[in-house]
C-alpha cells in the first residue's frame, strides 16, 4: 500500500476487502497538466486510488476517488487510471468496484477531462455483460458522472452524504431542498431506477461483499455455486398466506433464507433479486401486491398489475442474469395492466422489452404461479408461450383470460345471480384453473405451496447438471479427436499428416 492509507478513499477500500489483500497500482501517477498552477504536488495519485484485492477470497478490481485531492475531480490521468482498472479486470475476468466521491470535471484540464469521461463510459460499455460492475456513491456524483452508476450492474448510495444528480436541485425551477431534494439518496432510489441499495457506509460495504460472493466473476465461468447446509426438502410454511409479498416467498425458498434484493425502493410492485438454491445463485423476478414488515404486519399494498417501471426493472435484471448464465425464477401473481395515463404512454414499450428479455434469454427459466395469472399479463410473466423451460403452479392458482365470475357475467348478461354463480364455477373448472392449464400443457406440475423449495431445488439441480454434463462430454470428445489425429500425424503419411496437423491447430486455437 502507499502512503495514501490514511485517507478516506483508502479507508473505504480497507473496509471492503479481506484484510491485507489490497494491492495498490499506479500510486505515483499525477496530473500531467500544469496549467493554472495544477502541479504534481497538489494531486497525489491524481485523486483516485486503484488496485486489486480479495473479497472472501474472490478477486476484485477497485477504484476509489479521493475527494481531498482537487475535490476528487476527473482529469486526464485520473480517468486513465480508472480505465486501466477496467482493462486489468477484463483480462483477469473479475468484477470492478468503483467508489465515487467526485466534484465532476476538472476545469483546469477542460477537453482532456471531457475525453476522460468518454474513456470511462466506453470501458463500462465494453465490460457490460462480460464482468460484473458495482458502484458505490459516497459523495457527489453529478452531471455526466451520474451516467457511471447507471452503466453499472449494481449501484449503492450512502444515505446521508451520497448525492446523485444530472442537474443540481437548485437549478431546477420551483425546486427547493426542503421541498424535494432531487439529489438525495432517497429520491434517487425511488425514482431513477439505477440505485439498488441505500444505507450507511458500513452497511453498503457489507452488502457489496455479500453480492460479490453470489455472482460469477465473469460471463465465461460456471454458474456460481457454494456449499449448502440447508435441508433441500425443507417445507416452506405460511407460503400461501404470505403469497402477496414475494420477498417473504423468496427468502423462504432460498438456502438459509438468503435473499439479496435489487432496486428495492423502485417499482415496488415488481421484485427482483438473487437467491440460493442448493448453493447455486438464481435470479428472481416476481409480482408483488403486498409488503409485510418485520413483525409480519401488512405495510403496503399494490394493484396486482404490471406497470411500465416494473417491466423495465424486470427486463434489465433478466438481461443481466442471462449475460452471466444465472438461471431465472419468476413468480407470477398478476391480473392485468395498471390503469393510468402512464401506462398509455409507456407500458406497451416496457412490456415489449420484458417479453424480449424473457423470450431471448438462453439461461434456465422457471415460472411458478402462486395466485392469479390472468390475461396477457400472465403471458408476459415468463409463461410457456414465451419460453419458460418449466412452469409450476400452486394447487389453488387461477390461470385464464379473467376472473371466472366476470367471464360468466360477460357470457351470460341476462342470467340471475344463482346462474352466474353456477356458470362461474363451471368456467373456472374448465377454463380458469391450474388443472385446466396443466391439461393443455401450459403447466408442468401442480404443487403444494409448502413443497416449493423442494421442487425448485430439484429442477435447477437437474438443469445445471445437464449443462455441465454436455460441457464435459464435448470436452472429452474433442480431446479424443485431437489424440487420434496426433497419432495419425506421427505415422508421417504425406499430405494426410499435413492436413490433419492443420485441423488440430485450428481446433486447439478455437477450444
Amino acid at each position: 500500500m502507499s502512503s495514501n492509507n490514511e485517507n478516506l478513499a483508502m479507508q473505504r477500500i480497507a473496509k471492503l476487502v479481506d484484510e491485507n489483500s489490497f494491492m495498490e497500482i499506479g500510486s505515483l501517477v499525477t496530473a500531467r497538466s500544469t496549467d493554472f498552477n495544477l502541479t504534481a504536488a497538489k494531486a497525489p495519485s491524481d485523486g483516485v486510488i486503484i488496485g486489486h484485492g480479495l473479497i472472501d477470497g474472490n478477486l476484485v478490481f477497485i477504484y476509489s476517488q479521493d475527494a481531498s485531492v482537487l475535490n476528487g475531480t476527473i482529469g486526464e490521468m485520473h480517468a486513465k487510471k480508472i480505465a486501466s482498472v477496467y482493462d486489468m479486470a477484463m483480462k483477469m475476468g473479475a468484477p470492478v468496484i468503483g467508489f465515487i466521491d467526485c466534484g465532476g470535471i476538472r476545469l483546469q484540464e477542460s477537453v482532456d477531462a471531457l475525453d476522460g469521461f468518454g474513456m470511462i463510459y466506453a470501458k463500462e460499455v465494453a465490460a457490460s455483460g462480460v464482468i460484473p460492475q458495482i458502484c458505490g456513491v459516497f459523495g457527489n456524483c453529478g452531471g455526466g458522472l451520474s451516467v457511471v452508476p447507471a452503466l453499472c450492474d449494481f449501484a449503492f448510495v450512502e444515505e446521508s452524504k451520497g448525492r446523485m444528480f444530472v442537474n443540481t436541485p437548485d437549478a431546477i425551477e420551483g425546486n427547493r431542498t426542503e421541498k424535494c431534494d432531487t439529489a438525495s439518496a432517497a429520491f434517487q432510489s425511488e425514482n431513477n431506477g439505477c440505485v439498488d441499495y441505500v444505507g450507511s457506509e458500513d452497511e453498503i460495504m457489507a452488502e457489496i461483499r455479500q453480492l460479490v460472493c453470489m455472482l460469477p466473476g465473469n460471463n465465461e465461468g460456471d454458474v456460481y455455486t457454494d456449499t449448502c447446509e440447508d435441508d433441500l426438502n425443507r417445507a416452506c410454511e405460511s407460503m400461501e398466506t404470505m403469497k402477496g409479498d414475494p420477498r417473504y416467498l423468496l427468502s423462504e425458498i432460498s438456502d438459509g433464507h438468503v435473499f439479496f434484493e435489487t432496486k428495492a425502493d423502485y417499482a415496488k410492485n415488481m421484485v427482483t433479486g438473487l437467491i440460493k438454491l442448493n448453493g447455486m445463485t438464481v435470479g428472481a423476478v416476481a409480482n408483488c401486491s403486498e409488503v409485510y414488515d418485520a413483525e409480519g404486519n401488512k405495510a403496503e399494498t399494490f394493484d396486482m398489475s404490471l406497470t411500465a417501471q416494473g417491466c423495465n426493472k424486470a427486463a434489465e435484471f433478466i438481461q443481466f442474469c442471462d449475460a452471466f448464465s444465472i438461471p431465472v425464477l419468476s413468480i407470477t401473481n398478476v391480473n392485468g395492466f395498471k390503469n393510468c395515463m402512464c401506462s398509455e404512454k409507456k407500458l406497451a414499450k416496457a412490456l415489449a422489452r420484458m417479453t424480449y428479455a424473457f423470450s431471448n434469454a438462453t439461461c434456465a427459466k422457471v415460472n411458478m404461479i402462486t395466485g392469479e395469472a390472468y390475461g396477457s399479463a400472465y403471458v408476459f410473466m415468463n409463461s410457456k408461450s414465451i419460453g419458460a423451460d418449466l412452469v409450476y403452479a400452486w394447487n389453488d392458482a387461477k390461470i385464464g383470460t379473467m376472473d371466472s365470475t366476470m367471464a360468466a357475467k360477460i357470457m351470460y348478461p341476462d342470467a340471475d345471480a344463482a346462474e352466474i354463480k353456477e356458470k362461474a364455477s363451471e368456467y373456472e373448472k374448465l377454463q380458469s384453473s391450474a388443472t385446466s392449464a396443466a391439461a393443455r400443457g401450459y403447466v408442468d406440475r401442480i404443487i403444494e405451496p409448502a413443497d416449493s423449495r423442494k421442487y425448485l431445488v430439484r429442477n435447477f439441480m437437474s438443469g445445471i447438471s445437464k449443462g455441465i454434463g454436455i460441457g464435459i462430454g464435448f470436452s472429452i470428445i474433442t480431446a479424443l479427436i485431437i489424440y487420434v489425429m496426433q497419432k495419425i500425424i506421427r505415422l508421417n503419411i504425406p499430405v494426410l499428416s499435413q492436413y490433419i496437423s492443420d485441423i488440430v491447430e485450428i481446433v486447439e486455437r478455437t477450444k
